[in-house]
Parts: C-alpha cells; sequence; structure tokens
C-alpha cells in the first residue's frame, strides 16, 4: 500500500529529478524519490 506524503526538495534536487524523468530513467517524480529512498537506506546498513 501506497501512503502519500509531502516533502520539500531544494530547486537543484527537483531540477535533477525532472532531468531524470526526460532521460525516460523514471516513470514520474514518486518512482524517482522512493528509488532513491530505498537506494539511500540499503547503503545505511
Amino acid at each position: 500500500m501506497k501512503v502519500k506524503l509531502s516533502i520539500s526538495l531544494d530547486q537543484e534536487t527537483v531540477q535533477k529529478v525532472e532531468e531524470r524523468l526526460q532521460d525516460g530513467v523514471f516513470r514520474n517524480k514518486s518512482h524517482c524519490i522512493e528509488w532513491a529512498v530505498r537506494k539511500g537506506l540499503e547503503e545505511r546498513r
């Protein structure tokens, strides 16, 4: 089940996310951010 969140990001980060969307790397912003959070959490183990 997905949970809706509200987050704030600096403009540079948003721009990088949007570039990845244009490159076709991710389906949408949520997909990109979910991937990044999971990756970050895995690296912290």
